[in-house]
Formats: structure tokens, sequence, C-alpha cells
């Protein structure tokens, strides 16, 4: 991570500055983000997920990570199966029953995992891909804090013990492959990105603002 990365990181006081300078990672206006190979932006199958996942950021949420829903055979050979899914870290409870309920209403699976000082909820993972019906990779269940600190390096002291003791919430679509990616429209709408359709509140959403810039 060069200095003047660092340094923006570092300056970061609140949730909310955290969640700003995700986005502008998200969208390549900063190069490096804590606990990610240096200069490396958002991974390629993730591309059309930027605006959604920036909106996430700025309506004061913080992403962690996230992967499209597919299905098809890999570069291996190999059939690969993913299910849409988020994780992201929230301290305000406003804002935690907001996204909650609306996984809820959607029928998408949630995972809750909450650091709160005297401990809270801590659920298990869920599987989010899988390669010839095998498990590989799933969101959610709890993290160490040594690896806590590894996903958070170089911020405030101040910050980082409000991000080490928020509430991790893991969304996953109960659906392999495309039909999953549903979740996004339920995020856009969530923050504003789309006008929830009457007819098909979680698919014909109208698209109200285009992707956001930092």
């Amino acid at each position: 991570m060069s200095r003047s990365d660092r340094r923006r990181w570092r300056s970061a006081r609140t949730i909310s500055d955290l969640g700003g300078l995700m986005a502008l990672w998200l969208e390549g206006e900063i190069a490096s983000r804590p606990g990610y190979q240096p200069r490396y932006g958002p991974e390629d199958e993730t591309a059309h997920l930027v605006p959604t996942l920036a909106a996430v950021c700025r309506a004061g949420y913080v992403t962690t990570q996230s992967q499209p829903g597919s299905a098809g055979t890999g570069v291996d050979g190999l059939w690969w199966e993913q299910r849409a899914a988020l994780e992201l870290v929230v301290t305000d409870p406003a804002l935690f029953h907001r996204l909650v309920d609306a996984a809820y209403a959607a029928g998408l699976i949630v995972r809750i995992n909450d650091y709160r000082p005297g401990g809270g909820v801590q659920e298990q993972p869920v599987v989010a891909t899988t390669c010839d019906g095998e498990a590989m990779t799933a969101f959610g269940g709890r993290v160490s804090r040594a690896d806590m600190a590894m996903q958070w390096p170089g911020l405030h002291r101040d910050l980082y013990r409000a991000v080490s003791t928020g509430t991790y919430v893991s969304i996953i679509a109960p659906e392999y492959g495309l039909a999953g990616e549903r979740l996004w429209v339920v995020l856009d709408v969530l923050t504003g990105q789309r006008r929830k359709d009457a007819a098909d509140p979680w698919a014909g959403s109208t698209q109200l603002t285009g992707p956001a810039h930092g």
C-alpha cells in the first residue's frame, strides 16, 4: 500500500468515513485497501456489482467480501456453482434492522455474527461455492481476533475498535447461479438505487441512478 493510501485509511475516524473510502476503492479511486493485496481492486467477476456495493458503503455499511451468482464449467474442467453473497459490518442498530428485514422479506439467507462486548449472536456459516458438488467456500461464521486484526490493519485505534466490535451480516441467495443475482436488486432497493416494482419487487425494479462516483 502506498504512503498516501495508508494515510487516507488511517485518517478515517467513523464507520461512515470507512464506508466512503471502501466505495472509492471499489470504484478504482483508491489503489489499495486494508487487509487486501496492495494495488489490487475488486475481482473481475464482481465488476458489475461495484455500483451496488459502493452505494451500500455510502449508506452506512462497510462491505468486506462479495461474490456474484454463477454456474458453469471452470478452467479446470470441473462444474462450479456460486450463490450470490455479501458480507458487511454495521454498527447502527437501525441500519442493521433495515438490512436484515429487507433480506428476510426477499427470502434470502441471513447469518449474523455479533462482536459487541459481552458476546452476542454467533451463527454458523453457509456454503456459498461448490465444485462438482463439494463445498469450497462459505459466508458467515465467527471471525477470530487474529483474523479480525489481519482484515483491518492500519486503521485508527478508535475506528478499529468500532469495526472489531460491530455486527457482521452475511446475506446469501438460496439459489445457486444467476437466479441468485436478485440479491443485488434487493440491496439497490434498500439504498434507493432502484424503485420497487409492485408486480415483482425483487426482480423487476427500475433503475433510478447510475453508478456511484467518488
